[in-house]
């Protein structure tokens, strides 16, 4: 049984015998095992999208639920939108943008449960908005949590021109992780999440990084050596990678366009996998709060 199967029994477990005096802390876990999508979940999202909605034009948008909805107003938003084409979709960070026609961009972010679907067979039942183009297909946005967000703007830089440097882009070297690293105090594992410094790397895959480079994610980020940098910087890229090729992880709630699932959690290492032997010298994996979120490592693989 995985972590997460098995730390979900334990919620329901407490609640059954003690609902009252186990609903907070029940809560909390709960909350600890959703993953936001991260750079592979978001990259998978939009390699899929292109190949099916680019050219297309909105026809109509429906609109169930306009928490998601931060920039325009809704009137403003369905106004605008309607009768755009699409051009291009791309990624920064963890953010999907939909470059449309009239020289604006439609910009998302899934934060901790949203999903884009392709036309599903089924309604789903957390529905908020419905986007439907003038080939009668449809994309669905669904948000269990109601976290997810959404801009339409005419400069992109609005809302992602704070994001750091994209971790598989050319300008992401050994040097520049260095520099990224130096003098900094807070934890190596806080400093990958921060997306003013990297953008895109969430809690799994900095947890994956580390694990993979040997560094313990409590170590002070510029206490690092040169050789640890590039240790690091190359794990970062592969786990990256590995995981674009898998489609993703999907670890809590995340799925493809399609509605299949990514496969990346199924070769995770550590991340999740805390009270699990350690794949390399067989510790028992430990797990630690960092910046409120749970983090995973070995003890004795990545020492402090």
């Amino acid at each position: 049984m995985s972590m997460y199967a098995h730390n979900l029994l334990l919620v329901i477990f407490h609640l059954l015998l003690r609902p009252h005096v186990a609903m907070i802390n029940s809560m909390k876990l709960i909350y600890s095992l959703v993953e936001m999508p991260e750079l592979p979940e978001v990259e998978t999202i939009k390699n899929e999208l292109s190949a099916c909605i680019v050219g297309k034009r909105f026809y109509d948008v429906k609109i169930y639920d306009d928490r998601p909805l931060r920039r325009p107003s809704l009137a403003e938003f369905r106004l605008q939108l309607i009768g755009q084409r699409i051009k291009k979709v791309s990624r920064s960070g963890k953010y999907l943008l939909f470059h449309l026609s009239r020289n604006v961009t439609f910009i998302i972010h899934l934060r901790m449960t949203g999903a884009l679907l392709l036309n599903p067979k089924n309604p789903e039942k957390y529905t908020r908005i419905i986007f439907e183009f003038n080939d009668n297909s449809n994309l669905v946005f669904t948000d269990t949590r109601r976290f997810g967000t959404m801009y339409l703007v005419k400069n992109k830089q609005d809302v992602i021109g704070k994001l750091g440097v994209e971790p598989l882009s050319d300008d992401f070297t050994p040097n520049a992780l260095a520099k990224l690293l130096s003098r900094r105090k807070a934890s190596i594992k806080a400093v990958l999440l921060d997306q003013t410094v990297i953008a895109g790397i969430g809690n799994m895959y900095a947890d994956e990084s580390l694990f993979s480079a040997k560094i313990h994610p409590m170590r002070d980020a510029g206490s690092l050596s040169p050789r640890e940098i590039n240790a690091l910087h190359k794990t970062i890229r592969e786990t990256l990678t590995k995981a674009i090729g898998s489609k993703g992880a999907s670890i809590s709630t995340y799925k493809r366009p399609s509605g299949e699932l990514g496969t990346a959690h199924l070769f995770f290492r550590v991340a999740h996998r805390g009270g699990e032997p350690c794949p390399r010298c067989k510790a028992t994996l430990q797990r630690v709060k960092i910046r409120n979120r749970s983090s995973y490592y070995c003890p004795k693989c990545q020492k402090i």
